[in-house]
């Protein structure tokens, strides 16, 4: 018997197999033989069944999915072992490395509740962030390094939904949400495969402007920001699709609207403020304002979640500096939806924003032959965490800066120059 909610039957189910097709032919580009690790919230299992059609019609090796459940989840923070928030499943990440060595794509289907861990202790919350990010490692850095090829959709929760919509029944939140993603993940046109060629291709050259230009740092200048974040040493710029080390071509964000590099570790000064919430890990953290110097955040502010911001700083050296810088014009699909998602998927693709924490080794020219020492040494960041927040706007200019000081623009009031 194949059970479903009733507010799930207002998804559209030609759009979501639109979406699983895309996941896996976009998304991945999955390869003959090629095995697939997904992670998804039981309640997307609809989804999660149609990508695991579409994989196996792609050749898929061995489909495995792991599935996560919100009043699982709550319930270790209500009835749990207060020693138990210093631990997480480090074997089931080690297998999951060990998968992605042997050449296994990853897929996560996003879509939990932002606000699941919002009443919880933020203590025990933040032991479980730190001790799951330290087990999370091994894998992580096959992922952040694009060892393999990865891809992240998502699916419309109503718990997500209700938090989007709060005034409309669950059914019409739901659809509402539905129509949202499709919307945002290209899914709702006749060839989303052809669409998403396209947009790959207007990413593509965003990008080659930027790596010409060869800027040394740009300057953030709105209400609440007056920040220069320095670039890495030998930085490159990516957007949309990128390859894979593995030498697969894959869109690891669907929807995706930025252009992205490294940021130099060191390099970072002044302050900024946030211009969305970050929903981090059942946590709504906002009105972020932190203050960097030599590169390192030295005070740190939030109207809402400020403790969790702060532990969430404290995790390692690293997580109080950036690992990512991207851009994102004001204009963009997501931004000109109105919608506020809370979800960093979706939200950041609506704004310029920074990531604190791991940087992306392929943000390197030649960053596949890089050795970790190389990276470092060129300023990219390393840290147990990479999470990124908002802060472009409509109010926002940038500059890039040369290496003789001189200064081009690249942003007016939230969109290129």
């Amino acid at each position: 018997m194949n059970f479903m909610p009733q507010s799930q039957t207002s998804v559209d189910p030609a759009k979501l197999e639109k979406l699983a097709e895309v996941a896996i032919k976009v998304g991945l580009q999955l390869q003959t033989g090629q095995d697939l690790i997904i992670t998804a919230p039981v309640v997307a299992l609809p989804l999660v069944r149609l990508i695991t059609t579409h994989a196996y019609m792609a050749g898929a090796g061995l489909v495995t999915v792991f599935y996560s459940d919100e009043d699982v989840t709550l319930s270790r923070y209500r009835y749990g072992n207060d020693q138990s928030f210093d631990r997480a499943s480090d074997w089931l990440y080690d297998g999951m490395a060990k998968a992605y060595a042997k050449g296994a794509a990853r897929l996560a289907v996003s879509g939990d509740n932002p606000m699941l861990l919002s009443e919880q202790d933020p203590a025990k919350v933040g032991r479980a962030n730190r001790a799951n990010s330290a087990a999370y490692k091994p894998a992580l850095e096959k992922i952040s390094n694009f060892d393999i090829n990865w891809n992240i959709v998502s699916y419309p929760n109503p718990s997500w939904a209700a938090l989007v919509f709060p005034d409309d029944p669950e059914a019409i939140a739901v659809a509402k949400l539905a129509k949202a993603i499709f919307a945002a993940s290209r899914v709702d046109v006749e060839d989303p495969i052809a669409a998403w060629a396209e947009h790959n291709a207007n990413l593509a050259k965003r990008s080659s402007w930027l790596n010409g230009e060869r800027f040394a740092s740009l300057h953030f200048r709105g209400p609440g920001t007056d920040l220069t974040v320095g670039l890495a040493d030998g930085h490159e710029w990516h957007g949309g699709a990128s390859v894979a080390k593995n030498g697969i071509t894959c869109n690891p964000n669907i929807p995706t609207e930025e252009v992205f590099t490294t940021p130099h570790a060191l390099r970072v000064e002044g302050h900024v403020s946030s211009t969305k919430p970050l929903s981090h890990q059942g946590t709504l953290i906002d009105n972020i304002q932190v203050r960097f110097e030599g590169g390192r955040i030295v005070e740190a502010k939030a109207s809402r979640g400020e403790e969790v911001l702060n532990k969430v700083l404290d995790t390692d050296e690293g997580a109080r500096r950036l690992g990512e810088v991207a851009l994102v014009p004001h204009s963009s699909p997501i931004s000109a939806s109105g919608i506020l998602f809370y979800n960093t998927l979706f939200d950041e693709n609506a704004s310029c924003h920074i990531a604190l924490g791991q940087c992306y080794s392929k943000c390197f020219i030649d960053g596949a032959s890089l050795t970790q020492e190389q990276i470092k040494a060129q300023g990219g960041n390393s840290s147990l965490i990479h999470i990124d927040w908002m802060i472009g706007s409509g109010q926002v200019d940038i500059d890039g800066i040369k290496p003789d000081g001189s200064r081009a623009p690249v942003m007016r009031q939230g969109e290129w120059a």
